[in-house]
């Protein structure tokens, strides 16, 4: 895959689209026909993870020297594009693999990276990410969840919220109080006084699993604190700059399944005598679909580049593709229900499935709203 590095984001390199046909091929026939029957089930998509797994496609982003595939952050925003263009729940695969593991690779211990980040690389193990608690959502920073020294430990306790992939996966990066200021710190799964809340029940990407969880006094030790004590706040800032590339990424993704099914269904279905397709209403609509799309990919691959870069600008362009192509996933969906008419209301096409998964990337990672407090902050600062 290919590795880190400066590239001209508006001419991807041969890597890029290789990586992105191997993606599309191995989506199509292993993750794409299980896309409906994980939304019905509501169960995580273990098929699609054995898939992604096996073609290191489960969390590219992770370094070569940990066992990883060593993608940039532009190879693995196209990863997650491609599967969500498949299956949006099966994208959370890799993007929260690299969300969990960020605060590690942004401020871990070479010691803490090579005890958790090879597992994640071999799919062994997930990493999710503990930010939101039941009363601090956007407003992070008044988290409640505490960590108190004991000898040369830490003990936990509180509850954490909204948590994707929790129960799934073995390892999760929590942000709590400590005397300090807010710190980080890796928990395990298998953590005495670890449990899990039951599955929200959601109104999209509902093959992965979103739940509380629960510390109850969880007892680590002090070689599981990622940065310094009072850092936290800031690693879970920089990630975010990091990761809502991810998720720009998802939503182009989820736009792109919902442009390509309307596309067919237009050129197919026939009304008056001739294909709906050579109505002049319908190829506005379908011109605007794909002019939206492409910017917001372009948004999006310009973002990734800054995230590989780790540029001075990287907090705005992330808030801004993660904002234009979350809000350009749900008109262009909506568009694509509109289009198919009566079976775009149906389970029988995949239209209405993507557009209920579209709406969370308007929420989740910091909502749309506060991505435009983001970006006015930057616009706006000296």
């Amino acid at each position: 895959m290919p590795a880190g590095g400066s590239f001209d984001v508006y001419q991807l390199t041969g890597e890029h689209l290789a990586v992105r046909d191997a993606v599309r091929e191995l989506c199509a026939a292993r993750v794409a026909p299980h896309a409906a029957e994980v939304d019905e089930t509501g169960e995580f998509p273990k098929a699609s993870y054995e898939a992604l797994r096996a073609a290191d496609f489960h969390a590219p982003h992770i370094p070569t020297e940990y066992g990883g595939a060593g993608a940039d952050a532009l190879a693995t925003a196209i990863v997650i594009e491609e599967v969500a263009r498949a299956c949006a729940a099966s994208s959370l695969i890799p993007a929260v693999n690299k969300l969990g593991t960020m605060p590690l690779l942004l401020a871990g211990s070479e010691e803490l990276k090579r005890r958790y980040l090879p597992p994640v690389a071999r799919g062994e193990a997930m990493f999710s990410y503990c930010l939101s608690e039941p009363e601090a959502g956007s407003d992070a920073a008044s988290m409640t969840t505490r960590a108190v020294r004991d000898g040369d430990g830490w003990v936990l306790h509180g509850t954490k919220r909204w948590i994707t992939n929790a129960g799934e996966s073995e390892y999760y990066t929590v942000f709590a109080t400590t005397e300090e200021g807010i710190s980080a710190f890796v928990v395990e799964k298998s953590d005495p006084g670890v449990s899990f809340g039951a599955p929200e029940k959601k109104l999209g990407i509902k093959g992965s699993p979103t739940r509380e969880v629960y510390l109850d006094g969880v007892r680590i030790p002090g070689d599981r604190l990622i940065g310094a004590p009072g850092e936290g706040f800031r690693i879970a800032m920089r990630t975010l700059d990091h990761t809502r590339v991810t998720i720009a990424a998802q939503a182009v993704g989820i736009a792109a399944g919902a442009l390509e099914v309307s596309r067919r269904y237009v050129r197919e279905r026939r009304q008056f005598g001739r294909p709906v397709a050579e109505f002049q209403g319908v190829q506005f609509m379908i011109a605007e679909m794909g002019m939206k799309l492409e910017a917001a990919r372009q948004l999006t691959y310009a973002a990734a580049a800054r995230s590989e870069r780790d540029e001075p600008d990287l907090t705005y362009f992330g808030a801004a593709a993660k904002c234009f192509a979350s809000d350009v996933a749900m008109q262009i969906t909506t568009d694509a229900v509109q289009l198919l008419g009566g079976y775009g209301y149906t389970r029988d096409f995949p239209v209405e499935r993507m557009m209920r998964d579209a709406k969370i990337t308007q929420i989740y990672e910091g909502t749309n709203q506060v991505q435009r407090i983001v970006m006015a902050r930057q616009l706006l600062k000296d």
